[in-house]
């Protein structure tokens, strides 16, 4: 069942229930700054999974929240540190954050730093989000009717990724380890690492995923993305024998049946970190993402567009 709710500030947006009490609160149309959240309605109140980009945005997804529970959200899962998925969290101001550790550090140490790279988007008054409890491997959340597992398989997206699983209904939540019809990024995590995730999500045999941008699908989408990085690391290492830098080699590259991604610019950033990896980088060890991101401006001719 799918019902669109509109506002007068916000754009539309969709919310899909997957199963009874579980819901998939979707930002069309994914690009960046979109993203998705997740509603799961749990004995002791709201599990919300992720919040939103702008004020404006949080405080919609706050209203959907509000009319489908009958209680206060009372656990928030942060999938990980990007402001797009965080900076709503204060509107929750009951509700018990729960984030990886090391998303917690990023969090902390980025703050508002992506809201300079649109500084034309009506941010409102957003936050940096901040736990208040912290795992590092699994954690199964302290909820009632449901079964909510946090598992977190080393870097993908970025260093402290965390996927939500519901293991009754085979549900998982997957932040921006998954995007659907947009492009995956790794810039801030790993290429690697990404590949490994993807390799244990698919192993839980999800019948439902939930991406972190874009339309919910099933285990297609965790191969769908797999199939594009294998190609990204490919490019790389052609680039790398041919001597090229990341924006040229991107310039080069025929997109093929990815140019249908969303967001194709990220290619660049993605290309950086394959680059790094490939000479002996850790997975998520830091890159100029700012000089990185100028870059992918240059690719695309323009500023990437930014709907929020």
């Amino acid at each position: 069942m799918s019902v669109v709710h509109t506002g007068p500030v916000a754009p539309a947006h969709e919310v899909r229930e997957i199963e009874e009490g579980v819901y998939a609160y979707l930002q069309p149309d994914g690009g960046w700054c979109l993203n998705n959240a997740g509603i799961v309605l749990a004995g002791a109140g709201p599990v919300l999974v992720d919040t939103a980009a702008t004020e404006a945005r949080a405080r919609q997804l706050r209203d959907v929240v509000d009319d489908l529970g009958s209680a206060p959200v009372d656990l928030l899962v942060n999938t990980h540190s990007h402001g797009d998925h965080t900076f709503g969290n204060h509107l929750f101001e009951q509700a018990t954050v729960v984030a990886h550790r090391r998303a917690a550090a990023e969090m902390a140490e980025h703050g508002l730093a992506l809201t300079t790279l649109w500084p034309d988007v009506r941010w409102g008054r957003v936050e940096a989000g901040a736990p208040d409890v912290v795992f590092d491997a699994r954690m199964t959340l302290p909820t009632s009717g449901v079964r909510i597992e946090l598992m977190h398989f080393g870097p993908g997206h970025t260093a402290g990724d965390a996927v939500v699983w519901l293991p009754g209904p085979r549900v998982l939540f997957t932040g921006d380890l998954v995007f659907s019809g947009a492009t995956p990024f790794t810039l801030m995590g790993s290429v690697a690492g990404s590949l490994r995730v993807l390799d244990r999500l698919r192993a839980l045999e999800p019948q439902v995923v939930v991406p972190g941008h874009g339309p919910v699908g099933g285990p297609e989408l965790l191969d769908a993305d797999a199939e594009y990085l294998r190609w990204v690391r490919d490019v790389a290492r052609q680039g790398i024998a041919e001597g090229l830098e990341p924006l040229a080699l991107a310039r080069a590259t025929d997109l093929g049946p990815y140019a249908r991604l969303a967001d194709s610019e990220r290619l660049v950033g993605n290309l950086y970190r394959a680059y790094a990896e490939e000479h002996g980088a850790e997975p998520a060890a830091p890159l100029d993402v700012p000089a990185v991101f100028g870059e992918m401006v240059d690719y695309c001719g323009a500023h990437p567009h930014c709907a929020a």
